[in-house]
């Protein structure tokens, strides 16, 4: 009667070990890919904020060192995320700006392109 019951038992739980290891498996890679959509996503809105403060305080001639405290903070997560070249170059040039507005009477914005971003 105990063989008969082992004949049955084994393959059984072997078949159930099988089949919670492959939904375990299957949760991982939906878990893993759902977070690589979140970086992508995070990735991306800190790279819209760095294109949007480019046209921002290029347009104004200048950048408040609290907007550049927190670009500072937004390029840094974007770099560490994978973040590429180009938004390095607008930063640059943002933190190039000064600080304070200048007192000249030339046009704000005067010279400057337009970044847009896709």
């Amino acid at each position: 009667m105990y063989e008969r019951l082992l004949d049955w038992l084994v393959p059984f739980l072997c078949g159930l070990a099988v089949s919670l290891f492959s939904v375990f498996i299957s949760l991982a890679r939906k878990r893993e890919n759902k977070a690589r959509l979140i970086e992508d996503g995070v990735e991306s809105l800190l790279r819209l904020e760095i294109v949007r403060s480019y046209n921002e305080y290029t347009e104004k001639g200048y950048c408040p060192i609290y907007a550049k405290e927190s670009l500072t903070r937004a390029y840094n997560d974007y770099h560490a995320l994978g973040g590429n070249g180009v938004a390095t170059a607008l930063y640059e040039k943002i933190m190039a700006l000064p600080t304070e507005r200048a007192e000249q009477g030339g046009a704000e914005g005067e010279g400057r392109e337009q970044i847009y971003s896709v």
